[in-house]
């Protein structure tokens, strides 16, 4: 009875242990990532570490200021292994339509790979760029709302600090990211100046650069803080409406060409279209009549 019970108990425990989930390995982890993380990361990470050693250190941080301008999507090695892999792959793709089209002539062959491979290298720039316009367009829109609520809570009786801390707890937009940042560096012990005079350089906005201005004058000055952002929300208020007429009076402009080449052509062939007609009935009445 004995044997016959330690031999049921060492059945269980197998059966116990077949149930449990084999370890996976290492390369159903690898296969189990995205395609991104698989492939293109370490050839994007290969080609940054190779484009950063042959890449000037000034070169290097005119593109960190763009980045800053765009809200730090990418890091420079990153970003440039990323332009490499772009050039490489519209390259590749020129010479493969080269090949294939065989009627082009051969300087339009030899011209379509340096086109995809410049075309490649150049368009993440271009995106960046759309990128920075984008962020300084929210922030110029988001800024008058962002003043209003700092005057509120200055004149409330609230600190500076304090002000832009509610401000970054109230929205999710890029101007409440930069007023978190100053937070975070004035609490690393940096200046109240020199963090806001950074914020200025990481958006190059106008607005915010004569904000920051006069907040930093009015703090070395010893003026009231609470009339300096009255009067800055009362400015800024006064050019997001003359921007907001200055778009408006622009608006018939812009739609002048859709008029012109789309709107009128579909007008003058439906006013026209049937005297069109009659008078090449007419005609060709005429001829037969002649005939």
């Amino acid at each position: 009875m004995a044997r016959k019970k330690e031999a049921t108990s060492i059945e269980n425990r197998l059966a116990e242990f077949g149930t449990f989930d084999r370890p996976v390995t290492l390369e159903e982890i690898e296969l189990s990532l995205p395609f991104s993380e698989r492939v293109l990361t370490p050839i994007i990470t290969g080609l940054a570490e190779f484009a950063v050693r042959f890449s000037p250190e000034e070169s290097q941080k005119a593109l960190q200021h763009k980045l800053d301008l765009a809200g730090n999507p990418y890091e420079v090695s990153k970003f440039l292994g990323t332009r490499i892999l772009a050039g490489l792959l519209f390259l590749g793709l020129g010479v493969a339509l080269a090949f294939m089209i065989k009627t082009l002539p051969l300087i339009q062959r030899i011209l379509m790979p340096v086109v995809g491979g410049s075309l490649g290298y150049f368009m993440p720039v271009m995106s960046l760029g759309s990128k920075i316009s984008k962020r300084q367009k929210d922030i110029l829109r988001s800024l008058p709302d962002a003043l209003d609520l700092l005057t509120i809570c200055v004149e409330a009786g609230l600190g500076f600090d304090a002000a832009m801390a509610k401000v970054a707890e109230k929205w999710d937009n890029e101007l409440c990211l930069a007023f978190s940042r100053v937070i975070q560096e004035l609490q690393l012990g940096k200046l109240r100046r020199e963090a806001l005079r950074d914020m200025a350089d990481r958006m190059e906005v106008r607005d915010v650069s004569t904000f920051i201005a006069a907040i930093i004058q009015a703090d070395q000055l010893g003026v009231s803080i609470a009339k300096v952002l009255r009067i800055q929300s009362e400015q800024m208020r006064m050019r997001r409406r003359q921007r907001a007429e200055e778009m408006a009076s622009m608006a018939g402009i812009k739609m002048l060409p859709a008029i012109v080449f789309l709107i009128f052509p579909a007008i003058f062939i439906i006013l026209l279209g049937p005297a069109v007609i009659q008078v090449i009935q007419m005609f060709q009445a005429g001829n037969l009549g002649m005939f």
